[in-house]
């Protein structure tokens, strides 16, 4: 009994001292009353807002002291392929939700777009992205997160603003219970951070409050209002899929290759489903995206493409939400399905990218997301054998440079590398890489530097890069 009483003691002691409360957190927290200050907050409202708080130690995408840093939590648009994450199932099933609430709300949803020029069934696609259009309920409160990240996050000048308009939304009125986040501190029907809420949000049913919570009008115009001071323009699509021709040079489906839609048609690009573009349409500039090379859809990307992006930085993102929203006005799927490709871990991708900037072919950040720059930079200039040691070309084929890459990043390159079209190679660190031969063979025979055409198909497409 003695022996269970001392037990249950201890045990009382360590719960006991893991709520406890930390002076460093409580600390930092006081310093920041200056600030706050600065921004209106009242003495009253820091205080009840600080008062018993505790950092949340379980947040991802924290850098305690002592203990390993950790890596954001692997979310979706980072680390899934299009075909896992641009689901038939999800997008049917939010798309016939989406076509009631375009019809419940058609009043509020033309208001917006004839004020603002955001199209209704891009809003609505953003909600249902974001919040599976509110059912989805958030389960943080979003001034403990913001704080913590504040305090121990890798991004701490960052959440430090956050954190300080949180206490603004406090002192304006917005209800502390009301305020239930992500683990990142997004809130709402439409996910804002607190520095977006003062920058973009509306009052657009116009009863005096800015609700991004429960009002349906005020939610989806503040997200309209935000793409609009990102950079929306009126009447234009956010993407075109088309048809690649068989000669397609992937190397240009990068953001800076830009040409007018026209151009691109001319070149050989055919709109999906033999749509007919107006004469306006072919005026806009568009970039040429293929996030798995010619293994699945290609688009191009006009502006408003990457006003999305910047919602979400990612491009997994805008597919969903693009074509969800074209989906609540036609039934059919995209014309070329995406293929079931492999996935490379984010660590392996981060490699790959170290590799290429060390060959000079890449000069964007290493974050280990595989976008529009890392899938050029693996389809760009193949360099001789001199440049990478023993990598020889088989049979005239071209290798793509993934295979280079991924050969020297994984310590693959200490042995000949022979890869041929077709064939594909388990090379260390568990990547898979395989060549395609998108163009045609290298001209000057066996060995030849040349163009590489479409990227490899082992890679992942994500948010940044």
């Amino acid at each position: 009994m003695r022996l269970f009483a001392a037990v249950l003691a201890l045990l009382l002691w360590a719960l006991s001292q893991a709520h406890a409360a930390d002076p460093a957190f409580q600390s930092f927290l006081q310093s920041l009353w200056p600030d706050a200050q600065q921004l209106g907050v009242s003495r009253a409202t820091f205080d009840t807002a600080i008062r018993g708080l505790e950092p949340d130690l379980t947040l991802p995408d924290l850098a305690v002291p002592g203990r390993p840093e950790q890596r954001p939590p692997s979310q979706p648009e980072f680390v899934q392929t299009p075909a896992d994450y641009v689901r038939e199932s999800s997008i049917a099933r939010l798309a016939a939700e989406g076509k009631k609430l375009l019809d419940a709300n058609r009043a509020t949803l033309n208001a917006i777009e004839k004020q603002l020029g955001v199209p209704p069934q891009i809003l609505l696609a953003i909600w249902g992205r974001e919040t599976d259009f509110g059912r989805y309920k958030l389960p943080h409160d979003a001034v403990r997160v913001l704080a913590t990240q504040a305090y121990v996050g890798r991004r701490k000048d960052m959440f430090r603003g956050e954190f300080l308009a949180a206490l603004k939304m406090l002192q304006d009125g917005v209800p502390r219970e009301r305020m239930r986040s992500s683990w990142g501190g997004a809130m709402g029907l439409t996910q804002f951070l607190p520095s977006e809420y003062y920058k973009h949000a509306v009052d657009f049913d116009g009863d005096g409050r800015v609700d991004i919570w429960t009002s349906i009008p005020d939610a989806l115009a503040s997200a309209a209002k935000q793409l609009v001071n990102k950079g929306w323009q009126r009447g234009e699509r956010w993407a075109y899929e088309v048809r690649v021709p068989a000669d397609d040079d992937c190397t240009i489906a990068q953001p800076a290759h830009v040409m007018a839609i026209g151009e691109w048609l001319k070149r050989g690009y055919v709109p999906a489903y033999g749509r007919k573009l107006a004469a306006n349409e072919l005026k806009n500039d568009a970039s040429l995206l293929l996030p798995e090379g010619t293994y699945g859809p290609g688009f191009l990307a006009p502006k408003n493409y990457f006003v999305i992006k910047e919602y979400n930085f990612s491009d997994l993102y805008v597919l969903f939400v693009g074509h969800l929203s074209d989906r609540m006005l036609d039934p059919r799927p995209f014309e070329k399905p995406w293929s079931k490709n492999a996935q490379l871990r984010t660590e392996q991708v981060e490699a790959m990218q170290k590799t290429l900037a060390a060959r000079g072919l890449y000069n964007d950040k290493q974050d280990g997301k595989a976008g529009m720059l890392t899938r050029a930079a693996l389809a760009g200039e193949l360099i001789g054998p001199a440049a990478f040691g023993e990598i020889r070309l088989v049979s005239g084929a071209m290798v793509l440079a993934a295979a280079v890459v991924a050969a020297t990043a994984f310590g693959g390159g200490a042995a000949p590398l022979e890869l041929g079209a077709g064939q594909g190679r388990h090379l260390g660190g568990g990547a898979r890489v395989e060549t395609t031969g998108c163009d045609a063979p290298p001209r000057g025979g066996d060995g030849a530097a040349g163009r590489v055409g479409r990227p490899t198909r082992a890679l992942p497409i994500s948010p940044s890069s």
